[in-house]
């Protein structure tokens, strides 16, 4: 008589058989390379706190997309290190300004692939918050017209996909509206929807030379709150966002299983610096196996629902995949 303890492992007993009836696989196209882009530097500058990842001069992004798109991937985020800072971050929505031109190249060096501007402030500010500043903190309202401008100026541009990070009330709807108005009805909008004001992030500020102090907690979300992510994503489809996004990744596996079982939309996971650089310190440390854990990390968001993964490793996660 067979004994019913052991059913599971027939499935396991060979590698053939478990890749027979494995539930989530991973491939080139679920994920997007993040790419820092700096003005007025001649040479890759490389990011202490993430090691492997460079800001890149302008003139080197078109070989940097090429190297993707030849890879395998086919989006690619785009983040500027503006040298033109200001209150408002006006460099943002200027016709010639760093977002523009980046857009521009990177379309222009491989046009098919899907160029995806992050649409904040915190890059092109002197004070490195996401928004317009007002008595010590972000203005929802004002920074809801700077952001009407700032996307106009990207869909111009030659953007295929808008990714609004800032988490300011009501981003959607107005991101929605500038487009639809300015004639740009056609593109999409990614939206940031549960990002949240998280210790993860503090790499980040090295890659994108951030001046930024203080907190971001009065505009991004309260690491404890699973219930507020679920609503502002829902507010934010029924406002028309096109995908959703939660940032940052593993220590929010619940929120992305969450949003995955209330929407129909596309879902994205954002796997931050934080998170990059742990793995790279444990690897750099000889204690994990660096490939074993990424491909693991990355299977653990596509269980938990997520349909795309934007990740400092996208480049070495299809080389290995082509490997196995």
């Amino acid at each position: 008589m067979s004994q019913p303890q052991f059913r599971f492992r027939r499935l396991r007993r060979t590698q053939a058989l478990r890749q027979l009836v494995q539930e989530v696989h991973l491939n080139s196209a679920d994920f997007i390379w993040p790419i820092f882009v700096e003005e007025d530097i001649d040479t890759p500058v490389a990011i202490q706190s993430m090691p492997g990842v460079y800001r890149f001069p302008e003139d080197q992004l078109a070989e940097q997309v090429k190297l993707a798109w030849d890879a395998g991937i086919r989006a690619v985020l785009l983040f500027g290190v503006s040298t033109h800072k200001d209150s408002c971050g006006a460099d943002s929505w200027a016709e010639q300004g760093l977002m523009a031109r980046m857009i521009r190249a990177a379309k222009e060096a491989a046009p098919d692939m899907v160029v995806i501007s992050d649409n904040c402030f915190c890059e092109y500010t002197e004070h490195g918050h996401c928004g317009v500043v007002v008595a010590d903190d972000v203005d929802n309202d004002k920074t809801l017209v700077n952001l009407r401008k700032q996307v106009v100026t990207a869909a111009r541009a030659g953007v295929d996909m808008i990714a609004p990070s800032g988490m300011m009330d009501g981003m959607i709807s107005a991101i929605r509206d500038a487009l639809d108005d300015a004639g740009f009805s056609h593109i999409p909008v990614m939206s940031y929807s549960s990002k949240f004001a998280s210790a993860f992030y503090g790499p980040f500020r090295d890659a994108v030379d951030s001046n930024f102090k203080g907190t971001r907690a009065s505009y991004q979300m309260n690491p404890a709150n699973a219930r507020e992510a679920l609503a502002e994503s829902m507010m934010d489809e029924a406002e028309g966002a096109d995908l959703l996004m939660v940032k940052p990744g593993l220590a929010y596996l619940d929120v992305l299983a969450a949003i995955r079982a209330n929407s129909q939309l596309p879902l994205a996971v954002y796997q931050v610096s934080g998170e990059y650089a742990m793995i790279k310190a444990a690897s750099n440390a000889g204690v994990i196996d660096e490939k074993a854990v990424v491909l693991e990390s990355l299977l653990a968001f596509k269980r938990a629902g997520a349909d795309l993964i934007i990740t400092y490793f996208a480049l070495d996660a299809v080389r290995w995949l082509s490997e196995k």
